[in-house]
């Protein structure tokens, strides 16, 4: 009985550590998207480069999570937790008093490289703490609790913006991030990581990363031929690195989980799809409604809520849904909803009522928490508790290659449309047409995804 009670009681302390978490790095992440016109004025950057601002976050985080979800399993998963969340406050202060772009965007790189180990460490340790009957409700509240963050920062960061200025936007999570910091260190009992420590792939972690980073600079310097040579080299180093991992002993993506479990491959392939399609919906929606509805951060930051906060409020009841019924069914129709809510954007102009993009918001974000919360409990419940660092490594690597692809995208219109000038009312019109072609791409994306969500199989016998 003792046993239980104590086992229990780590679980509420753990889970609420990991709340508190998830739902500050979301709060600082959505409201610096709001900042993003304020900051393009003060530190005059143009229309690509402002694009680097959330992109190099994404970016970082993309190429740094499969690492340091191998160096957790090696450490400790709460350990590199608390380390993270150390790192996320000093460089979130140094983001604060950039004084030019390039100090910024640095140090969004260093915030990326820094949240990448929360992403790598969350759901693997509520994984390692809850059973499986348990399982898909804590990660529901967790998926929930990152979405309230993403509903409360534009709300926060606004006011902070308009009653301050932009730097304010990177400092709002840092009191809740101390808060974390003394419930992990002082109450939270135990460690958890790999049954076997193995050793570190650091020639596949430089593969992995410069691949990433290849991508990225070269759609930023796209039309140039320079370019194209490093897209060249992007898509080589994914595939040596992905032949390479399968023959490591200890490689930091375990791609063996790819060729064994058709449930675990196709909704991590769905998450990278979702996410590729949803996630630059705030930076684009922030834009058209300070650029060219010409509102405050404040009012904008209040209607960019209702996507995160539709998101909030379903994401518990699907978490539990998914316990009793097949994920895919209710992962498939969310994806569905998802791309009908992106068929309703795409279809926004300078003039449309707001009305009609709240009613989009909306429709996406119910979408996405039907999909979320079901897919993250059957990647889990794919694999052995053995595979669930490499498993959390593998959909937290899906989820921000996902999210930086989504930025990508944003990028490459803005560089097909727009070009590198700063925004201006000269040049509203191939905003909105920038905007539009995203969320069309975006909708046409949501197909294959369909068919992956659906065609996974089944996880409940």
């Amino acid at each position: 009985m003792q046993d239980t009670q104590a086992e229990q009681s780590l679980q509420r302390i753990t889970l609420t550590m990991v709340l508190l978490n998830a739902f500050t790095t979301p709060l600082m992440l959505s409201a610096v998207n709001v900042a993003l016109p304020a900051i393009a004025t003060d530190l005059s950057m143009h229309a690509v480069l402002l694009s680097w601002v959330p992109m190099a976050y994404l970016m970082a985080s993309a190429m740094f999570v499969l690492i340091f979800g191998r160096i957790a399993d090696m450490i400790g998963r709460k350990r590199l937790f608390l380390i993270g969340t150390v790192c996320v406050i000093v460089t979130s202060l140094i983001a604060a008093f950039a004084v030019n772009s390039t100090m910024l965007i640095t140090a969004r790189f260093l915030q990326g490289v820094s949240a990448a180990m929360l992403y790598a460490t969350q759901v693997a340790i509520i994984s390692s703490v809850f059973p499986p009957a348990k399982r898909g409700q804590a990660i529901g509240l967790t998926v929930s609790t990152i979405y309230l963050g993403l509903t409360i920062g534009p709300l926060i960061g606004g006011y902070a913006i308009d009653s301050f200025s932009w730097r304010a936007s990177f400092m709002v999570h840092i009191p809740l991030a101390i808060i974390v910091l003394v419930v992990g260190s002082l109450f939270v009992k135990g460690e958890w990581s790999a049954d076997e420590r193995g050793s570190f792939d650091l020639f596949g972690a430089i593969i992995y990363a410069f691949s990433i980073l290849m991508i990225c600079v070269g759609v930023s310097w796209l039309p140039s031929s320079l370019s194209y040579i490093f897209l060249g080299l992007s898509v080589f180093g994914f595939m040596f690195f992905f032949l390479f991992e399968r023959a490591h002993k200890h490689p930091i993506l375990d791609v063996r989980l790819f060729f064994l479990n058709r449930v675990f491959t196709f909704s991590c392939l769905a998450s990278l799809i979702m996410y590729t399609a949803t996630f630059a919906n705030v930076v684009q929606v922030s834009l058209y409604l300070q650029y060219l509805k010409g509102l405050s951060a404040t009012t904008a930051g209040m209607i960019m809520m209702c996507q995160p906060l539709t998101m909030a409020i379903f994401s518990p009841l699907t978490g539990r849904l998914s316990d009793k019924f097949e994920p895919r069914h209710l992962a498939t129709l969310g994806m569905f909803i998802s791309a009908c809510g992106l068929i309703l954007l795409s279809n926004l102009r300078i003039e449309s009522n707001l009305n009609f993009l709240i009613f989009s918001l909306v429709t996406t974000g119910f979408g996405f928490s039907l999909f979320s919360s079901p897919n993250v409990n059957a990647i889990m419940s794919s694999v052995e508790k053995p595979f669930y660092g490499s498993a959390n490594g593998v959909m937290a690597t899906m989820r921000i290659i996902g999210q930086m692809t989504s930025m990508v995208l944003v990028t490459l219109m803005f560089v097909i449309v727009i070009g590198s000038v700063e925004i201006q009312p000269s040049n509203y019109d191939a905003l909105e047409k920038a905007i539009r072609l995203t969320f069309t791409v975006a909708a046409m994306l949501c197909l294959p995804g369909i068919y992956l969500s659906i065609a996974r199989g089944r996880m409940h016998s």
